[in-house]
């Protein structure tokens, strides 16, 4: 049982005793006392004045004494205005090192046979361009929430809906089969989602040059963006497409298969993977069939040109089409369809949708419609709704090739780190292979940290140079923390210091190294909060703060060259232990640490 725990149970019996009426230890409010005052554990005592019909000082000093006589681990308290605060003992946090530094998995709590499984849906992108930034901040949201859940205890299935079908896909289609030329990524030399990327980026310029040649000839702007040849070619291929013409099939086969092959690159490079991935091009028909069931069912309703839609009205929102009139599906059919699947082929307890917070609306319906259509999953979908991603220079568009490419991106990134890691001498004595795969690491972590530490559901400016810095709140500060606390100790081996299993230590323990324990010892509080409150960011800025505070401590306060054993012992067990609790950590966003550098 955590000292938490333990007070908190004493505090109730103590409210018994002193004052003869039972609590609920939801009333118990402790939280870590104040740098400003002594102690540890501050307990909030205004709750228990009305109870004890005293002054709040004098409610906290009579709980005070009655917990410094019950727990041992409280070593003494004091009192300032309505807040008790507690000294724990520092016999109690050397056990508390003890039992953290005798675990390799401090902080990850196993899931067990009966554990909730959570599903939860990352990525989702589109087979008609490459990944962007803006898919790289959900894929790492994604991958380390699920890290996350699943050491907070629950079976985790990470899914992947590529949405592989529509008129976007089709537009990309179009302009391949118009000036694409037989071009391939073969003999183009290029990736191909880029490729079919680059039509997609073709299609829109063609089809502004159109729309303004049929406004110059007199039509409206409205008619010209309906009937621009562009446009009415690309409805035609999705008409074709949904009616399986072979010859449609077959293209669309063969430049998604494209885009596969290059998504699963850019996926492995950037550190993510799924336990399944789903079809868009599959999934609809579920949607359709529940669409029409619904309709049948008189849940939904068909206006005159034969469209079906959703009246949410007593919800107050307003109309949902969810079939076009010429039968065609919307992205609503498709998710509907797809959650049908999935819990058809998983026990799932609860579903994430990591989806930027434009589709805030959409996810809102979505659990909506899926109650009216009778399923009991309906109501319990979670929308992990994120920021969107902005560079320097301001919003990316897709149509008009101005994203930021993700491949591009870790490219880039990957040369940021090579000058400063060389600028710096980070890697001096380096072969060529670790040089890179170091630099790679580096990039890699100065990336996905800066993405992750900010809180998810703001809207965040990313700067490459910024995010690879050795000093201050970024990957490379903390990954390189991890190296030195490696390189202390592979010198302690060098000097034949060995590390005693277990901390014994008669002398009082200094300030600053109880402050390290006492910070480890949150490691599990973090994850848990990151967990109930599906932001990464919590993770991320615990460790920071860990890193911070050995950095002062290293500093500050010799090590290897200590010559009181029992210190020198405990520094380099805290050592041993920051560093395990920082790889831990790290890996929880999906970032690796290097063993030097």
């Amino acid at each position: 049982m955590s000292i938490e725990l333990k007070i908190r149970d004493q505090i109730v019996e103590a409210i018994e005793k002193c004052y003869h009426q039972q609590i609920d230890s939801s009333l118990v409010q402790l939280q870590n006392t104040r740098k400003e005052f002594e102690g540890d554990i501050t307990l909030v005592v205004f709750p228990f004045v009305r109870i004890s019909k005293k002054s709040p000082e004098q409610t906290a000093a009579e709980i005070g004494d009655y917990l410094q006589v019950n727990v041992p681990e409280v070593e003494k308290h004091n009192v300032v205005k309505g807040f008790l605060n507690l000294v724990i003992s520092s016999e109690y946090w050397v056990s508390v090192l003890n039992s953290i530094s005798s675990v390799s998995n401090f902080g990850i709590t196993e899931p067990s046979v009966s554990s909730k499984l959570v599903m939860v849906e990352y990525s989702s992108p589109n087979t008609n361009k490459p990944l962007h930034l803006g898919h790289i901040r959900n894929n790492l949201l994604g991958f380390s929430l699920s890290e996350i859940l699943k050491a907070n205890g629950n079976k985790v299935v990470k899914t992947n809906i590529v949405n592989d079908r529509g008129i976007h896909i089709c537009k990309s289609m179009y302009a391949w089969k118009m000036w694409g030329e037989g071009q391939t990524p073969e003999n183009k030399r290029i990736k191909g989602d880029h490729l079919v990327g680059n039509f997609y980026v073709k299609f829109d310029q063609e089809y502004k040059k159109e729309i303004a040649n049929l406004i110059d000839q007199g039509e409206s702007k409205e008619s010209a963006e309906q009937n621009a040849p562009s446009m009415l070619g690309a409805r035609e291929m999705l008409l074709k497409w949904e009616a399986k013409d072979p010859k449609i099939i077959e293209l669309w086969t063969m430049m998604n298969q494209w885009v596969y092959a290059g998504f699963d690159v850019t996926y492995k490079a950037l550190g993510v993977d799924f336990d399944k991935i789903y079809y868009e091009s599959e999934t609809y028909l579920y949607g359709k069939d529940e669409v029409l069931r619904g309709l049948n069912e008189g849940v939904f309703y068909q206006k005159e040109d034969s469209s079906v839609w959703a009246d949410l009205s007593a919800e107050g929102l307003d109309q949902k089409i969810l079939l076009r009139s010429d039968g065609t599906s919307v992205y609503m059919t498709q998710d509907i369809g797809t959650a049908k699947e999935r819990f058809q082929d998983y026990p799932v307890n609860k579903m994430i949708y990591v989806v930027g917070n434009e589709q805030n609306y959409h996810f809102q319906v979505l659990s909506i419609l899926l109650d009216k259509l009778g399923f009991e999953f309906g109501k319990g979908l979670h929308h992990f709704s994120y920021g969107m991603v902005e560079l320097p220079q301001g919003k990316m568009k897709s149509r008009e090739g101005t994203v930021v490419d993700a491949d591009e991106m870790m490219a880039e990134m990957i040369e940021v780190s090579r000058k400063t890691s060389e600028e710096l001498g980070k890697l001096e004595g380096y072969t060529p292979e670790q040089a890179a795969e170091t630099y790679t690491m580096i990039a890699l972590g100065a990336l996905k940290y800066f993405m992750l530490k900010v809180d998810p559901k703001k809207n965040m400016l990313f700067n490459p140079e910024e995010s690879i810095d050795f000093n201050g709140n970024t990957g490379p500060f903390i990954q390189y923390t991890y190296a030195r606390i490696r390189s202390v100790l592979r010198k302690a081996t060098d000097r034949n210091i060995e590390l005693a299993p277990t901390i014994s230590i008669t002398s009082d323990i200094p300030a600053k190294e109880l402050q390290l324990i006492k910070l480890i010892s949150q490691f599990p509080v973090a994850i848990k909060e990151a967990g109930d409150n599906y932001s990464p960011a919590l993770v991320a800025n615990y460790v920071y703060e860990l890193v911070k505070e050995f950095n002062q401590f290293y500093h500050e306060f010799p090590i290897l060259i200590e010559e009181n054993f029992e210190i020198r012992n405990l520094r380099l067990v805290l050592a041993e232990t920051v560093g395990k609790t920082i790889k831990t950590g790290m890996k929880l966003l999906g970032i690796d640490v290097p063993e030097r550098m």
